[in-house]
């Protein structure tokens, strides 16, 4: 009985030690498994040379200047244009929109070619997969802009219908592309991009904002609404039998 008896008392010491430094063992697996992704953070941020680092962050802020300003600028400056018939202020607006479609076509088409020529394009993310299809969009609206024909043509119709679907094709692919792009950023280098998330979701909801609220208020406006000016009445003009009616003068556009 003695020899089972010293076997059951070293099981028991056994087991009593294994219980004993089973948490320093955890402990040191869960500090090695930390160790190794700090390393293996610290291996990525290695890779990245600070060239690399600073040509992605230009690429981003190419992209943003061409799909989250310009583009929206444009947009809504041809929004505007709408209301006027003709005039100094349309030719204004006009100008803003094409100007302003041109450098938004000039700067994507720079972030293309930096991303053609110092990325890893292997296509294995959202990001990279959106931008192909938005870089040929982008052109095909170009283009389509550039064979605007003359207002009253018979084709004038439907290429305003191409071009308004090609333009918001382009404005919903921007901003995806704008999202998907600080995600690769902050996958890329580990950096928080909730700061740059926030400003833009807040620039985004006031361009959307003024977007639709310019209609509204001319809509206010004709109501008498603003300053407290009172509704247009119609006026009674006595017309003698031997004159005719006048018609107000109209501005040839």
């Amino acid at each position: 009985m003695q020899p089972l008896q010293k076997l059951v008392s070293l099981t028991t010491c056994a087991n009593l030690a294994i219980l004993l430094l089973l948490p320093f063992v955890n402990s040191t697996q869960e500090h090695l498994k930390t160790t190794d992704s700090h390393t293996n953070i610290k291996n990525i941020m290695h890779k990245l040379s600070p060239k690399l680092v600073f040509e992605i962050t230009l690429h981003g802020f190419l992209l943003w200047a061409s799909m989250g300003l310009l583009m929206p600028v444009g947009i809504i400056a041809v929004r505007m244009s709408h209301r006027e018939a003709c005039g100094r202020r349309l030719k204004i607006l006009f100008y803003v929109h094409s100007i302003s479609q041109m450098f938004s076509v000039l700067l994507s088409t720079a972030g293309a070619v930096m991303s053609i020529k110092n990325f890893n394009n292997s296509f294995d993310n959202h990001h990279q997969r959106i931008g192909v299809g938005l870089y040929g969009i982008v052109w095909l609206q170009a283009l389509i802009g550039f064979l605007r024909p003359r207002r009253g043509s018979k084709g004038r119709g439907l290429w305003f219908f191409v071009h308004w679907i090609t333009g918001t094709a382009v404005s919903l692919l921007g901003i995806v592309s704008i999202y998907t792009g600080l995600q690769a950023y902050h996958q890329k280098t580990s950096r928080s991009i909730h700061l740059w998330t926030v400003v833009f979701t807040l620039e985004l909801s006031f361009i959307i904002f003024f977007y639709l609220f310019q209609d509204k208020w001319v809509y206010i406006q004709k109501q008498g609404v603003i300053l407290g000016d009172e509704p247009v009445r119609p006026t009674h003009v006595v017309i003698s039998p031997g004159e005719k009616k006048r018609e107000p003068a109209t501005e040839s556009c």
